[in-house]
């Protein structure tokens, strides 16, 4: 939440344009009280692109369904994973898996309302909950409702004590968990997720399940997709250098400065990563704050900016 904003989707999709996107969590209630455009809107040029909800209202969940296929997203993904406090407050994200009946009928309730696919995001489990039958029982009627694709984060969630940070790298991964689970339900498409940070891992999951999601190290690290690209990708990738993705997003701010009123920086803090492990990184990241703070917005500035970068 955040940080997978349009903005963000839209300088990973000039990295890679193969893998697929996931946006940031957007709660039911925000989409059906609150600014619906301002959550739903995105540029075409960023599908596929998954709208990842939170919720567990049924209903709520078939009306934010319908919403999802009528701005045209390509799937959407509950989430069952999310152990923040304030997710947990209204009832939904990772709290959900002690509910597994709930989950089905608010898969049914979302499949009935459009024809998106539709996946579930989740842990290996809960608190004490922490046993492969635990995994194996949220699974099952939520398999029976029709559901066909889970995201596995392969650490289970401390609904109490820990942060939503703390949750991220306290509880140990158990990988293993989730290949028995692909094992076991060989029908079902099965995604891993959690401490995946090079290609080498990548390739070593591949080998067991059907895809891995890569969160923190994309954002952190984004020109990893890049990689993706080279290594996985059956497509001639075309020739892409740091600075040709630099030059494109500069043209995308000043379009969405001059028709969205919207802030450089709401763009450029999704790039401080495009250089890292680099020489220079450091100096590249200092001197993106640094655009952002003097710019004044202006797009005149971009143009200049652009200029720079071409000599």
């Amino acid at each position: 939440m955040d940080w997978t904003d349009r903005h963000c989707r839209y300088f990973h999709r000039l990295i890679n344009p193969y893998v697929t996107l996931y946006t940031e969590m957007v709660t039911t209630g925000a989409l059906l009280h609150g600014d619906t455009d301002r959550f739903l809107r995105f540029n075409e040029a960023e599908q596929p692109v998954i709208l990842q909800l939170g919720g567990s209202d049924p209903q709520d969940l078939a009306r934010c369904a319908k919403l999802a296929q009528d701005y045209g997203y390509d799937g959407i993904n509950l989430n069952c994973g999310c152990p923040s406090p304030r997710v947990q407050k209204g009832a939904f994200g990772a709290c959900l898996m002690a509910e597994p009946e709930l989950v089905a009928d608010c898969y049914r309730a979302m499949r009935d309302a459009c024809s998106l696919p539709i996946g579930i995001k989740c842990r290996i489990g809960i608190d004490q909950s922490d046993e492969f039958q635990f995994l194996e029982d949220f699974i099952k009627p939520i398999k029976d409702a029709g559901c066909t694709l889970f995201i596995i984060h392969a650490r289970k969630a401390w609904l109490n004590g820990l942060s939503p940070k703390d949750n991220r790298e306290i509880p140990p991964l158990d990988y293993e968990r989730v290949y028995q689970l692909k094992s076991d339900h060989p029908d079902l498409e099965i995604h891993i997720n959690g401490g995946i940070r090079d290609i080498k891992d990548m390739t070593t999951h591949m080998k067991h399940v059907d895809g891995v999601m890569i969160g923190r190290e994309a954002y952190q690290n984004p020109w990893i997709l890049h990689q993706i690209n080279n290594e996985f990708s059956s497509a001639n990738v075309p020739a892409l250098s740091e600075m040709d993705v630099v030059r494109d997003m500069m043209i995308y701010a000043e379009r969405e400065i001059n028709n969205s009123q919207i802030k450089l920086h709401d763009i450029t803090r999704h790039m401080h990563g495009l250089f890292q492990g680099q020489r220079g990184a450091k100096a590249w990241r200092q001197h993106l704050s640094k655009v952002s703070k003097d710019s004044g917005n202006n797009p005149d500035f971009i143009r200049y900016f652009l200029g720079i970068l071409g000599n």
